[in-house]
């Protein structure tokens, strides 16, 4: 019988052109939503985010020496922090008048960006931010894996997996359900688009082989994309049934550095550089803390899964990623330095990202760099990023449903490979509270837990972390002791049941 055939690419092999340009795009096409709906939110300028993820993600895979596949994008975690920062008397009183009423139209929602004067100030907390992912890679690099998973062990890394997943649930429902801005169709369209996006992502990921098995996502989104192009032609070509969103020239290169013409063309994105602000240190530095063990999780993903792929491949190499785990941190500190050098919002490295490769098999870093360069042509050229605004935003969420779930699926992964012992007491006393933190500070208080001495509250995933990470050190007291007597019980027991042969011997 013949041997059937293990589709996949491991992080240091390298697919055939065509073949890598369509798996580049789908990581794009993955990484997208997430990075501008953070640029959305925070009123960040979106073709600055898209370059910035790119550049960012092409300086991590070099500062990693080309062994960790990972993408890196806007994260969730800042938003709130962001928010509070730039709209703080701190940092209103320090705008110049144009800055201070574009600011003010920003919170009325006349305008969609943030003014130049206001993101700066948001950028020196960004860059500070990176220092702190850069010492706990150190840290490692010190003192070794060990004394991480010690801090983060696979007990707080799986669910804080899972609750980035799950907190994220929302916000797949919600542009599941959001049509463009001129739609005034039945909404059950909309839904029809966003489940058939859903459905045909699914079942050509579970039912597609070879190459094609390994595009689920990007031909899931074109099915959504078709069946919205049908809702529109059927409905006689009318603004009233058209779900693909519109924006203007003149909105997108507004706040360019360099246009060619008028920049229905070419445009470079908005840089800017950061202003020093102690405000800005306090407000967004402390949120990088949430981001570790989100790092630290991907990781864990990661090695599982690459790790599956070549077994399957017969490859008897072992990639260890995790013992990469420092290169990683320092990589996304680095990263969020970068980012923040020139107007970017801070990130890390995407589950959205992993989720594909998971999904797809496909862990090759050449392919991780081709998407970090069409992020920063696509964030350049004005019709590209029409195009990609243009996508519906029922087709994203989608999507979203699929990936938001499978990271959360993934955060139970790390916890099976790791044989978690889920009768152990303090197992489950960690898993508990951080599910509930997360999952509670999210639908609860919108995503900020109120807490004393914190003015705008405590970001849930952040949050939840810290406290699994300072619950599971207190419940670690003496178990080093107690593992210590059990061994000796167990050498007195292996001398005194000594035969009498062994004792001639």
């Amino acid at each position: 019988m013949k041997e059937k055939k293990v589709y996949g690419y491991l992080p240091d092999e390298r697919p055939p052109f065509w073949q890598l340009l369509l798996y580049a795009v789908q990581q794009v096409i993955v990484m997208f939503p997430a990075t501008v709906t953070v640029a959305l939110i925070t009123g960040f300028q979106v073709s600055t985010t898209i370059f910035a993820s790119g550049l960012a993600t092409i300086c991590f895979i070099l500062i990693t020496g080309r062994k960790i596949p990972l993408y890196y994008g806007s994260s969730f975690a800042y938003l709130t922090a962001i928010s509070a920062l730039v709209t703080s008397e701190t940092v209103m009183e320090k705008l110049s008048p144009e800055a201070y009423a574009q600011m003010l139209a920003w919170q009325e929602g006349a305008v969609a960006t943030l003014p130049t004067e206001a993101i700066q100030y948001a950028q020196f907390g960004i860059v500070m931010s990176g220092f702190v992912s850069i010492a706990a890679g150190l840290i490692i690099k010190l003192f070794g894996t060990d004394a991480v998973e010690k801090i983060l062990p696979p007990t707080i890394t799986g669910p804080v997996a899972m609750i980035i997943g799950l907190t994220l649930a929302g916000n797949a429902l919600t542009d599941a359900y959001t049509p463009s801005a001129t739609f005034t169709g039945s909404m059950g369209l909309v839904w029809l688009v966003s489940l058939s996006t859903l459905l045909a992502t699914i079942l050509f990921s579970r039912y597609l082989k070879g190459f094609l098995g390994q595009l689920p996502l990007l031909l899931g989104a074109a099915l959504g994309c078709a069946v919205a192009a049908i809702i529109y032609f059927a409905g006689g070509r009318t603004d009233g049934m058209n779900l693909f969103d519109q924006m203007t020239v003149e909105s997108l290169v507004s706040a360019s550095v360099w246009k060619a013409g008028n920049g229905s063309i070419f445009a470079l994105p908005a840089f800017s550089l950061p202003k020093p602000s102690l405000a800005a240190v306090v407000a967004i530095m402390p949120i990088a803390i949430a981001t570790i063990p989100e790092s630290t999780a991907h990781m864990y993903q990661l090695d599982i899964y690459v790790n599956d792929v070549a077994r399957r491949k017969g490859i008897s190499k072992k990639y260890d990623l995790v013992g990469k785990l420092d290169r990683n941190l320092i990589g996304d500190g680095i990263g969020d330095m970068i980012t923040g050098m020139i107007g970017g919002p801070a990130g890390t490295n995407y589950g959205e990202n992993i989720s594909t490769m998971a999904i797809t098999k496909v862990f090759s870093v050449p392919v991780l760099v081709v998407a970090a360069i069409i992020a920063m042509v696509v964030a350049c050229f004005t019709p590209l990023i029409r195009g990609i605004y243009a996508i519906p935003t029922a087709v994203i969420g989608g999507l979203e449903i699929y990936l938001f779930g499978a990271i959360a699926a993934q955060g139970i992964a790390i916890m099976i490979d790791k044989k978690c012992d889920m009768f152990s007491s303090k197992n489950i006393a960690v898993i508990a509270c951080i599910m509930i933190i997360g999952l509670g500070g999210q639908y609860a208080f919108g995503g900020n837990i109120p807490f004393p001495g914190f003015t705008n509250g405590i970001p849930c995933v952040a949050g939840a972390a810290v406290a699994g990470i300072i619950l599971n050190l207190l419940l670690s007291i003496g178990e080093r002791k107690k593992a210590k007597k059990a061994d000796d019980a167990q050498a007195e027991t292996a001398v005194e049941t000594e035969s009498p042969a062994d004792e001639q011997a």
